[in-house]
């Protein structure tokens, strides 16, 4: 009884942690920034990356206070070498392993992009490894779009990569100016129509 009753308070103390850390961290910003500029795109899963990577975390603290305690109680601190490194292997996953994944793939995501017209550069806004939101300032020459269509990559900012949606711009020109299809060298869709349409009357 007393070993469940040690359990529920340990897992009361990281829920309650972690709800308070999730309302700090997610407070709304405002649409346009007097440094930043113009808000041209806000992504929708900004809560959602927050959520996980921080329920990641808790997690992987809980196994940590909670790894003495289970050696102690299973008797796995006496066992064999062989089950002691199996032991720790499987803890060592899902308390390590998981955590830096999420933030491997989800680094990039842009939660908030902001343009500045007067100098043509965008701030985007992502969050690091402590889930503290980052700012990357980039000129639009920065932008590199891959030759290959990768999975968490939507263009490079310089060498880092960005991920965005580009439905959610509200203004489409923004997406287009982003990532230089309103450059003379891109052919647009009416241009490719009117190629398409000339070599069909030959």
């Amino acid at each position: 009884m007393h070993d469940i009753e040690v359990l529920e308070a340990v897992q009361r103390r990281v829920t309650s942690f972690q709800g308070v850390a999730v309302r700090s961290l997610s407070t709304s910003p405002p649409h346009d920034h007097p440094e930043h500029g113009r808000l041209v795109y806000k992504g929708n899963l900004a809560k959602a990356v927050l959520g996980v990577k921080f329920f990641s975390y808790s997690t992987s603290v809980f196994n940590l206070f909670m790894m003495p305690y289970i050696m102690l109680k299973s008797g796995i601190g006496v066992e064999s070498l062989l089950v002691q490194a199996a032991f720790f292997g499987l803890i060592g996953i899902f308390t390590f392993v998981t955590p830096i994944t999420l933030h491997i793939l989800t680094k990039g995501y842009v939660i908030r992009l902001y343009y500045k017209d007067e100098v043509d550069t965008y701030t985007a806004i992502t969050y690091n490894a402590i889930l503290a939101e980052k700012v990357t300032v980039f000129h639009q020459k920065d932008v590199k779009i891959p030759d290959i269509t990768k999975m968490f990559t939507t263009f490079y900012a310089k060498t880092k990569s960005m991920l965005v949606n580009p439905t959610l711009f509200p203004n489409p020109q923004d997406y287009n100016h982003l990532m230089g299809y309103d450059k003379s060298s891109f052919l647009k869709l009416e241009d490719l129509e009117e190629v398409k349409e000339a070599d069909e009357r030959k």
